[in-house]
């Protein structure tokens, strides 16, 4: 069985944009927003290197909600790979949530196993590509990507400071990380550090 990295896409791979006309921070709605952070390709490289399969697994309800086309998903989608590319880092698969249970488009209003904090979308992966959960990391901005990625029996990293108010989240939801890290970078270094046997 193989193994691999479940990567939440905004705020872990790409930079999230900040929408002055609503004042609320959402994903990327066309190729021109789409940014990769600082660290994210060096990042993937190294799960490259490490023999990792590079999986996104991703809840991306904008189309849903009326925000964004197929195709400008699509377009972000061929972005988020090329901008990987020139820096020698490889996506394997990827694996997108389109539903939203408040969704405008009927045809995307559905009761999902896929989206997270649901593990849909890590299982059906693991089926895909003969991974061993157990054996896999799932790296993600929020407390559903951890709840997800404990549900698929991952080890889960959480991107982000430790505050008090997360870590009553973090109580309250049972969805204690294994680690919780600055970057995808960082996360990238502790599991580089594990599968050469030097666990942190």
């Amino acid at each position: 069985m193989s193994s691999a990295v479940f990567l939440d896409r905004d705020g872990v791979i790409n930079e999230i944009v900040y929408f002055p006309e609503t004042g609320v921070p959402d994903s990327p709605l066309n190729p021109r927003q789409f940014k990769l952070l600082p660290g994210a390709a060096e990042a993937i490289r190294t799960f490259n290197n490490l023999g990792l399969k590079v999986i996104v697994a991703s809840n991306q309800p904008a189309i849903a909600k009326g925000k964004m086309t197929p195709e400008l998903f699509k377009q972000i989608r061929r972005k988020m790979r090329t901008e990987l590319e020139k820096k020698g880092a490889r996506i394997d698969g990827e694996y997108y949530c389109l539903h939203h249970p408040q969704a405008k488009l009927a045809e995307y209003k559905v009761n999902c196993n896929c989206r997270k904090p649901k593990p849909g979308l890590m299982l059906r992966a693991s089926e895909d590509f003969g991974l061993e959960p157990a054996q896999c990391y799932a790296i993600g901005d929020s407390l559903t990507d951890v709840e997800a990625g404990k549900a698929a029996g991952c080890m889960t990293f959480l991107i982000g400071n430790s505050k008090c108010d997360i870590c009553k989240l973090i109580e309250k939801k049972n969805a204690k990380p294994d680690h919780i890290v600055s970057s995808l970078l960082h996360a990238s270094k502790i599991i580089e550090r594990m599968k050469n046997g030097n666990i942190p």
